[in-house]
């Protein structure tokens, strides 16, 4: 997988958490760095985390479905972004903002099982993981991260246009890993 490409997976990955992010600015209101900094921990490190899990069970049942892999990868990038649009048109973001570690295990766990489908996804195009981890777990932080300040300073506006475009993201990719496959590109 070429880097452009694993920075663009990182940042449509982090568009979930982005969103929460926002919504957790909006709700702290007056934000500091530490809360920033805390929320961007738990995203970031859960989108880095689930990929890791994501593949290594992907490998193990790899060599089974290699003949379509490319379809299944198509196939799991397709309907998460297809989510992801979807949700972006439902507006139903949480708005609380407390850092409790039950609220904030629950919210990186809801924002990353994405990743760990697309964990699965790179098991099946045969690219190795961790530099797509630990990419994925760093753009997540920052734009957690800013998130957190930009729903502090601009309320709630972003959030559904940032899964919108996440969900883009994942489908393009997704069609690129077919059309590489299939001998288009």
């Amino acid at each position: 997988m070429d880097y452009l490409t694993v920075v663009f997976l990182g940042i449509g990955l982090a568009m979930d958490a982005f969103a929460v992010s926002v919504c957790k600015g909006l709700a702290i209101g007056k934000v500091k760095l530490r809360p920033m900094v805390i929320i961007g921990l738990w995203f970031g490190f859960f989108q880095f985390l689930m990929p890791l899990i994501g593949y290594y069970l992907g490998q193990s049942f790899h060599s089974l479905i290699e003949a379509y892999d490319h379809w299944i990868a198509f196939g799991l990038l397709a309907v998460i972004g297809l989510n992801m649009i979807r949700e972006s048109f439902s507006g139903e973001e949480e708005q609380n903002p407390s850092l409790d570690l039950q609220i904030m295990l629950l919210l990186a766990i809801a924002t990353s099982i994405d990743a760990f489908a697309v964990g699965i996804s790179i098991a099946m195009d045969g690219d190795e993981i961790l530099i797509p981890a630990v990419a994925i777990g760093v753009i997540t932080f920052g734009i957690s991260v800013a998130g957190v300040k930009v729903g502090s300073i601009f309320g709630d506006r972003l959030g559904n246009r940032a899964e919108l475009l996440g969900g883009i993201i994942l489908i393009t990719i997704g069609v690129k890993i077919l059309l590489e496959h299939l001998g288009y590109i």
